[in-house]
């Protein structure tokens, strides 16, 4: 199935190798005076750019989450050096601990009264087996239920920022990736724990090469990865179907590729692979420029789109809009975190 470009935003212009600092320059005036939050924000990475691409344009407070202090302090410190007017705040975040997010969010909530803009930046990528601190899948737990419980907890500051300003300014921004395409949601074995699972489950054969390649105990972190990316577009499909009645909007994308520590867990025989199949690798700033289209271009509140990619809109896989799969991952995702959020407030 080829993805069909659906329609274009405010700039068709925009595309592959648009950097992130001219669409923060576009759309200066969506980013004047507001409070931004950004996850996984870390030196030479898609978040740092990002993060530096909205303190050009004077937020009223930018707020920098990630998993590691001195790491996200350097961005911090660099973004105070270049644009020493703006307000930079850090919260430790790790997605991987519930505990973690949970107290995050309480950070978040003693630093400001109001979030406009949350973008669900940080993820990660790995090819053994591993589990958060709950026992979850690590891919999943981390990629997914971390941002699903962040954003859910996040959602009175984002209400509060909504009411106060015109309908889908305020939004919930998740990257994805293109790789989602490999696998629905393994509702039977999220976990992938060998259990089997239906056709409809399973991911698409034959994987060649190093994508295909399983770990001894029959891990394979691709299909994983591209479960966790898929549960991205669905988390945003339900919360496009619940959210813009309190005038909050939200979207997913794929950032494209780029060189970054997402990568770091790769063999030679792995990068090899993606080399093959991504021609074009992205500089951070361009890698930027999708996330910051779908935060701040306004025509996007007169378009229906889902998923972003090149800073258009495209048609995610089937597997990954459809609204039952869609609230069966949302019941999925509350009993892993162990808490009801009901959108109908």
């Amino acid at each position: 199935m080829k993805l069909l470009i659906l329609i274009m935003t405010s700039h068709p212009e925009f595309g592959e190798r648009t950097p992130g600092s001219v669409v923060a320059r576009v759309f200066e005036d969506s980013i004047r005076g507001r409070t931004i939050l950004i996850t996984g924000v870390s030196p030479k990475s898609i978040g740092a750019a990002t993060a530096l691409n909205l303190a050009s344009q004077h937020p009223a407070l930018l707020i920098l989450a990630s998993r590691t202090r001195h790491r996200v302090q350097e961005i911090a410190d660099k973004i105070q050096q270049d644009h020493p007017g703006t307000r930079v705040e850090i919260v430790q975040l790790n997605l991987s601990s519930q505990k973690s997010v949970r107290q995050a969010a309480a950070d978040v909530a003693a630093l400001t009264d109001k979030l406009d803009i949350l973008i669900n930046n940080a993820g990660l990528f790995v090819t053994s087996r591993q589990a958060t601190a709950e026992g979850i899948e690590m891919q999943f737990g981390t990629n997914h239920i971390g941002p699903f419980l962040f954003t859910n907890l996040l959602l009175p500051l984002l209400r509060k920022a909504a009411y106060n300003t015109s309908p889908g300014a305020t939004r919930i921004v998740t990257l994805s990736s293109a790789g989602h395409r490999l696998s629905p949601i393994r509702f039977s074995d999220y976990n992938f724990t060998g259990k089997p699972v239906p056709p409809e489950e399973e991911h698409v054969k034959p994987l060649q090469g190093a994508f295909g390649r399983c770990t001894s105990d029959g891990y394979n972190g691709i299909v994983a990865y591209a479960q966790s990316k898929t549960a991205n577009i669905l988390f945003t499909r339900y919360l496009q179907q619940h959210l813009p009645k309190y005038g909050i909007a939200a979207y997913a994308l794929h950032p494209g590729t780029i060189q970054t520590d997402l990568s770091r867990d790769q063999d030679p025989e792995l990068e090899t692979a993606f080399y093959k199949v991504a021609p074009y690798w992205k500089t951070p700033d361009e890698g930027s420029s999708t996330t910051l289209v779908a935060a701040l271009d306004p025509a996007l509140n007169e378009i229906k789109g889902l998923y972003l990619y090149d800073c258009q809109f495209r048609e995610p896989f089937s597997h990954a809009s459809d609204p039952v799969a869609a609230e069966r991952l949302w019941k999925l995702s509350e009993e892993l975190v162990g808490e009801t959020f009901a959108l109908d407030f």
